[in-house]
């Protein structure tokens, strides 16, 4: 999920107490796959995950304190690209765990026969609907809601009031406004095109994007870029002089503005047009071929005890998925709660992404 986890994406490798190391198509440090965590006796777990995973020095501790298994970290550039890699190693993975899949991209990966089934300790705790594979294969760790978010000073500038559903989107008051990104490498496109699907119909979604690219959607390769190099509404945005005022992007946005903004302001510089929304998923999972299979056990009761949950909101920027955990005051104030976001059966997903991708890049991107 490359998202606004990815304003606290930084180098923490010492502040953590683990090893983080950048893999990408094998490249660098030669220890940085389970083959470190030789024989079942070892006490590190590596983990294989996106570059947006992190978590806060002391829970990862406490795991460390809890279990004697240290914590290795391989991130792997965005999901879809962290997926193709093991996709390309299976059976004989970097690592011990893969965080970061989600429900998009979810068959791919039960497909190719990448995950060792395991029942974590706590699955009585998620949230109804978001375990998605009864052979426990993998056990969901967050949700987040992709979003179109607006930028509240330009349509207040503009006596605008901003599109609130993907039917709003088409008309000729937003031509021009909106940022998204490529369904083909990115999550939140690929969850943006989803919610078209859902809304539209699977009849209809081709018909809509022909009147979205006419209207002026604007499409890049990344979250990264749309967010914060063309959407004007956030810090990165305003300081690059940006000129889209919608973009895709989450409903945990707004709390992130104002949680890294100095002075931080009485309300959020951005909104959520709520009636865009599409329910996302990310899941980890125990691969098939781990050295450390126990610690990787291990590894997945933790990534969902209260601890690490109550510790993603502030550190990955989505929402907990088991029921107990609180969510931090700043998520309650200035995030958006979506009760009916747009959601697409995971089955249905499997046999029609990739058709609904090209089709989608036919009609927006050529």
């Amino acid at each position: 999920m490359n998202t606004t986890k990815k304003y606290a994406s930084t180098a923490l490798a010492a502040a953590l107490g683990v090893t983080v190391l950048a893999g990408c198509g094998g490249s660098g440090d030669s220890s940085a796959g389970s083959g470190a965590s030789k024989g079942s006796g070892s006490r590190t777990v590596t983990l294989v995950t996106h570059d947006s995973f992190n978590a806060s020095p002391a829970v990862l501790k406490r795991f460390t304190k809890e279990s004697g298994y240290t914590v290795k970290l391989l991130k792997s550039g965005d999901a879809g690209a962290a997926l193709n890699q093991e996709i390309l190693t299976k059976g004989s993975p970097r690592g011990d765990v893969f965080f970061g899949v989600d429900n998009t991209l979810l068959s791919r990966a039960l497909d190719n026969g990448l995950f060792t089934a395991y029942e974590a300790k706590g699955l009585d705790r998620v949230a109804e609907g978001t375990e998605q594979d009864d052979k426990h294969r993998v056990t969901p760790v967050d949700t987040g809601d992709i979003c179109v978010n607006y930028d509240k000073k330009y349509f207040a500038d503009k006596k605008l009031a901003p599109p609130q559903t993907f039917e709003d989107l088409l008309k000729p008051a937003y031509k021009n406004l909106l940022v998204t990104e490529n369904a083909a490498s990115s999550s939140p496109g690929l969850g943006f095109l989803l919610g078209t699907v859902a809304t539209q119909g699977e009849d209809g979604y081709e018909a809509y994007w022909k009147k979205f690219k006419a209207n002026g959607v604007k499409v890049v390769d990344s979250w990264e870029q749309a967010y914060n190099e063309e959407f004007s509404g956030s810090a990165g945005g305003r300081k690059a002089k940006a000129d889209r005022p919608l973009v895709v992007s989450y409903a945990s946005s707004p709390p992130v503005e104002v949680l890294y903004a100095d002075p931080r302001p009485e309300e959020a510089p951005t909104g959520v047009s709520t009636g865009t929304c599409f329910r996302q998923t990310e899941y980890a999972g125990l691969l098939d071929g781990a050295k450390n299979e126990e610690g990787g056990k291990a590894l997945l009761d933790f990534l969902i005890s209260k601890p690490f949950q109550e510790d993603v909101p502030l550190n990955m920027f989505v929402n907990p998925v088991v029921t107990d955990a609180k969510l931090p005051a700043i998520f309650t104030e200035f995030g958006e709660s979506v009760d009916k976001p747009a959601t697409v059966a995971p089955d249905k997903i499997a046999a029609n992404r990739e058709q609904w991708v090209r089709s989608w890049h036919s009609l927006a991107v050529k």
